[in-house]
């Protein structure tokens, strides 16, 4: 991309500036980094400039959408816009593309908006917390992805806001990492919306060996594809939108995820990312109304995961929980529309539900004191079937399964990998053995022998130990002995001849032979 073509996008038309949206937000996040990494993070003075940061990439942002909205009242939709070429190898090409059409403009006005405003309130929400500047760099990485994920034009494009969503999601999850419940909570999180990611490059997979195009154009013209093509294509975007959006059998991590500060729960969870899986099934119209077998399980799943947030949300006591399982059950519901095939429903209430959540979540912290009363109880007669109450109030043990397949599995495996690194890695190069290492003794307050060194396992580690053993005799017995010592004593009478030398010539008849002696060398 040369200074001409930068030239011609920022001077051409409105929406040529479609790029600046998530750019913005993605530098704003930069810029926060490279601040914590020059350590201008410290103190309530280096507060503000930060959040200024990120408060008007959004805002900016925002504005370029805006300027776009009101050129295509004036000049209409101008649907795809081709920015600049990405990667090109044999006969693909991806390009830096982007959709602009009323849903993407739309919801990606809708995005920046509740971004701005959610970020403005995170000032002084989140003042003289520990994290605050990563926070905001989080939220900005996030901000960033939201827009990348409803403006691109391809799905390559759109999978690097979904990863840009995700991380920064997990990011925030943990915030608090030095709590257990929290990194546990994490790693919930990424372990499911992993699954989700491996559909949605299945379906990037496909696209480009079925149709040779990752632009959602080329995507969409299904005329020339079969009905199981189209649903075999579609599936692993659906499995993409399942676990984004919190989606059975992925819900549980849902709602762990409310574990990160109550602005990241109200833009991630409540108004925003939360809704990218019913985006993205939205996007996908012309491509599910060719594959009905697929709409019907989309359907299915959809009013199950309904059902499933609405029984779990009437055993909750804390307000961010119950808000958790609304959203769930009405998203649930989004999803039922998609598969019944009533997706600009599913769109008008996507919209209006993330802006009405999104106020839901912030004012959350003030709910108790605005309500004054004690959290209501169950209904009776839900409480009355005492084997449906405990299956609700369990969460219908979806959490227990998904930890059974998910979090312990992998815990497993990385407990084996490090077993595997120490017993078999470590022992065939001849690396020490942790438990016997010096410095982790004398942390453990050990007795030891100043004289031994550390053992080492195989041929490679025996070896340096018989050289470190001998340089080690060498140091401690000839070198670091006392007065007493034979080679100590030469050393020293060596140290006070030297001593005298520079004393000598640091005198000015001794300095100039010692220049002329040179000169004479010289010439």
């Amino acid at each position: 991309m040369n200074l001409e073509n930068i030239t011609d996008l920022v001077c051409g038309s409105p929406w040529e500036l479609v790029w600046l949206a998530p750019l913005l937000p993605l530098l704003a996040a930069a810029g926060i980094a490279l601040r914590m990494l020059l350590g201008h993070d410290k103190g309530d003075l280096a507060e503000p400039l930060t959040a200024r940061l990120a408060v008007l990439a959004a805002f900016l942002s925002l504005l370029v959408l805006l300027r776009i909205d009101l050129a295509v009242l004036q000049s209409g939709l101008p649907g795809q816009v081709r920015t600049a070429d990405w990667l090109s190898s044999g006969s693909m090409s991806i390009a830096v593309s982007f959709t602009l059409d009323a849903l993407s403009l739309a919801f990606a006005t809708l995005v920046a908006l509740i971004s701005t405003l959610t970020l403005m309130f995170s000032r002084s929400y989140l003042h003289r917390e520990i994290g605050f500047h990563r926070f905001f760099m989080a939220m900005s990485l996030f901000v960033s992805g939201m827009l990348l994920i409803v403006l691109a034009g391809n799905v390559v494009l759109a999978f690097v806001g979904w990863e840009l969503a995700g991380v920064s999601s997990w990011m925030l999850i943990g915030y608090a990492y030095q709590r257990p419940t929290a990194t546990g909570n994490a790693l919930r999180a990424i372990l499911s919306n992993r699954v989700g990611d491996a559909g949605f490059m299945l379906g990037i997979s496909l696209a480009l060996i079925w149709l040779g195009s990752v632009e959602w154009s080329a995507i969409l013209q299904t005329q020339h594809m079969g009905t199981l093509s189209s649903g075999l294509l579609a599936l692993g975007f659906v499995v993409a939108a399942l676990a984004k959006s919190g989606q059975i059998p992925f819900s549980p991590w849902i709602a762990r995820a409310l574990e990160g500060p109550t602005p990241s729960s109200a833009i991630f969870y409540g108004a925003l990312m939360v809704h990218a899986g019913v985006y993205l099934l939205i996007r996908l119209e012309p491509l599910l109304r060719h594959a009905p077998a697929l709409m019907s399980l989309i359907a299915i799943i959809g009013l199950l995961t309904a059902l499933y947030g609405y029984f779990s949300g009437l055993t909750q006591t804390d307000v961010k929980s119950a808000l958790m399982f609304a959203t769930t059950t009405q998203v649930g519901l989004m999803f039922f529309a998609c598969g019944m095939g009533w997706f600009t429903l599913a769109a008008w209430h996507m919209g209006l539900h993330a802006s009405w959540r999104a106020w839901q979540f912030l004012a959350s912290p003030a709910y108790m004191h605005l309500i004054g009363n004690s959290t209501r109880p169950a209904p009776a007669w839900l409480r009355n079937k005492t084997r449906f109450y405990t299956a609700a109030l369990q969460r219908f043990w979806l959490e227990n399964l998904g930890d059974a397949l998910l979090v312990r599995p992998t815990q497993q495996l990385a407990r084996d990998v490090r077993n595997l690194d120490d017993n078999i890695v470590s022992r065939l190069v001849g690396m020490p053995k942790s438990a016997v290492v010096p410095a982790f003794i004398r942390a453990s307050g050990e007795d030891m022998n100043r004289d031994q060194t550390a053992r080492g396992s195989g041929l490679a580690g025996s070896f340096l130990q018989w050289v470190a053993q001998k340089l080690h005799d060498f140091e401690s017995r000839l070198l670091f002995q006392g007065n007493d010592g034979h080679l100590s004593r030469i050393l020293a009478q060596v140290g006070e001849y030297l001593l005298a030398v520079e004393g000598l010539l640091t005198q000015p008849r001794y300095m100039l032979m010692l220049v002329m002696a040179t000169l004479v060398v010289i010439l």
